[in-house]
């Protein structure tokens, strides 16, 4: 068993099997974890808000989905994955307030499971499993060894994605 790496709120890291990474706190935040299942290289972003281009002079790349998964791509390729062979697991996007509202403030969780998506398609990065929306946190811990995507939340049994 190797280190477990964290990764904080608007952040993202890589890392080698034996080692995992893990992220606290996903409420309206998806976790994009990223992985080439031949060498064991994999990544996981925790991204807070949709779209980069809303804000001006953002210098925070992980914060958003646009920008975040890129790097993300950009830093996993670097550290010996193979482009062509990467795939995703997304898990967050939870909807945290207790009514509904067509609002976009409101809709925060959606809208980055929708733009997560989207850049993961633009890059032809498949996505295998998730565990998104509904109304509770999550903490979510991946594994590139396996590509488990083990996640916990409050009240309920850990599962894997």
């Amino acid at each position: 068993m190797g280190r477990e790496i964290k990764v904080g709120m608007a952040d993202l890291n890589v890392c080698v099997s034996p080692d995992s990474i893990i992220t606290l706190g996903l409420g309206s935040c998806v976790g994009i974890a990223i992985r080439d299942p031949v060498k064991k290289i994999g990544g996981l972003a925790h991204i807070m808000l949709p779209d980069s281009t809303t804000i001006r002079n953002n210098t925070n790349i992980p914060k958003f989905a646009d920008t975040g998964i890129e790097e993300l791509v950009r830093q996993v390729v670097r550290r010996g994955a193979d482009r062509g062979r990467l795939v995703a697991k997304i898990a967050g996007g939870a909807q945290m307030f207790g009514f509904s509202s067509k609002s976009e403030m409101v809709r925060v969780g959606e809208r980055n499971v929708e733009a997560t998506k989207k850049k993961l398609a633009q890059l032809r990065i498949p996505i295998l499993a998730e565990d998104t929306g509904k109304n509770f946190g999550r903490t979510v811990i991946f594994y590139p060894e396996t590509g488990d995507f083990v996640i916990r939340a409050v009240g309920k049994a850990e599962y894997k994605i």
